[in-house]
């Protein structure tokens, strides 16, 4: 029986994403689980491999088609660009888009079992004109997917979110008891089905004290998101909040929680990479296709020095190969 293919997009040229990958190609346990295939440019990881003092003897494909194995499609997004490490640029954000365009493609017409990414920059992104802040949104609006989250997680805890990439001030105006509900809902069944049981939600409130009854804030916890707590235990679901998220992550209630549904990218990123980064893994939760990513950034300031941790696109690949068989892989296109 052939090894699941799983795309590894290359990242931001200029970040740890192609040292990353190199590791990976180098892993004799992953390519045991899997068959990876590096979605990028071939002669930009072979000049990152002689910084890196890092193997690179993968082969190379020029098409999906001739891919046999673990190796390299060469995408070519970069051209004749001279990529410089640790600089952010539009060239090196075009050519990260381009790689996750190109692997969403491939799963869709499902050609390869899962996609894995390493780290973009958005400030790489937005100089190329990319209309995507990250990953979650380029895959939710390249997928056609109306009803996504995104959802890091770990030994350690779990958090989904039900905002992400936008500044604070705009976290109140996209609250809604629909919102709310459906990221308790999506992270659920997600975590039901990594763990093969029934699962115990914490819902965090968005103000401080969680309101304090309309205290603070603009009685949020109020107007959307006990609602939305109350029609989840409606369902059957163990859900419990709207906690405060100062005391929602104290120990004891990690032990006994499966993932925490947060209201903002800080409110659960700060938690979670305190206590497991490099270790975590982010998913896209709504989704037809696997996708799992690391949970960090390019980290351009060790960008192709050979400093890189591997662990958490070691840990995505794992989890992207768990998930699998628990995601019908679409059909091939003809």
């Amino acid at each position: 029986m052939s090894l699941p293919r799983i795309a590894v997009t290359m990242g931001d040229p200029a970040g740890v994403g192609p040292e990353l990958c190199l590791r990976l190609l180098a892993e004799p346990a992953l390519q045991a689980l899997c068959a990876p295939v590096i979605f990028g440019d071939a002669p930009l990881l072979r000049r990152v491999a002689a910084h890196c003092g890092l193997p690179f003897s993968a082969n190379v494909f020029d098409t999906l088609e001739r891919v046999a194995g673990a190796g390299v499609l060469e995408v070519r997004a970069l051209g004749d660009v001279v990529v410089q490490p640790g600089h952010v640029s539009a060239d090196t954000g075009r050519a990260a888009c381009a790689y996750v365009e190109v692997a969403i493609q491939a799963a869709l017409a499902g050609r390869v079992d899962a996609v894995v990414t390493c780290p973009l920059h958005k400030e790489a992104l937005r100089a190329a004109g990319v209309p995507f802040p990250g990953h979650t949104e380029l895959l939710a609006a390249r997928t056609r997917s109306t009803r996504t989250c995104m959802m890091l997680t770990s030994e350690d805890i779990t958090c989904a979110f039900v905002t992400a990439h936008v500044g604070y001030h705009e976290v109140p105006g996209l609250l809604s008891v629909e919102r709310i509900l459906e990221v308790i809902e999506m992270s659920a069944e997600a975590m039901a089905r990594l763990r093969g049981r029934s699962v115990q939600v914490v819902v965090c409130g968005l103000n401080p004290h969680a309101g304090e009854h309309g205290l603070f804030g603009q009685s949020e916890e109020e107007r959307f998101i006990t609602p939305a707590i109350e029609q989840a235990r409606a369902q059957g679901l163990a859900v419990v909040g709207p906690l405060p998220p100062d005391t929602a992550f104290l120990p004891e209630r990690r032990a006994t929680t499966d993932v925490f549904v947060c209201m903002y990218h800080d409110q659960g990123h700060i938690p979670l990479k305190a206590l497991a980064f490099d270790r975590a893994v982010n998913v896209t939760l709504g989704l037809p296709i696997v996708r799992t990513s690391v949970d960090h950034g390019t980290a351009l300031d060790i960008a192709w020095q050979g400093k890189a941790n591997p662990g958490s696109l070691y840990a995505a690949v794992r989890l992207a190969r768990q998930m699998i068989s628990q995601n019908p892989k679409p059909k091939a296109s003809s």
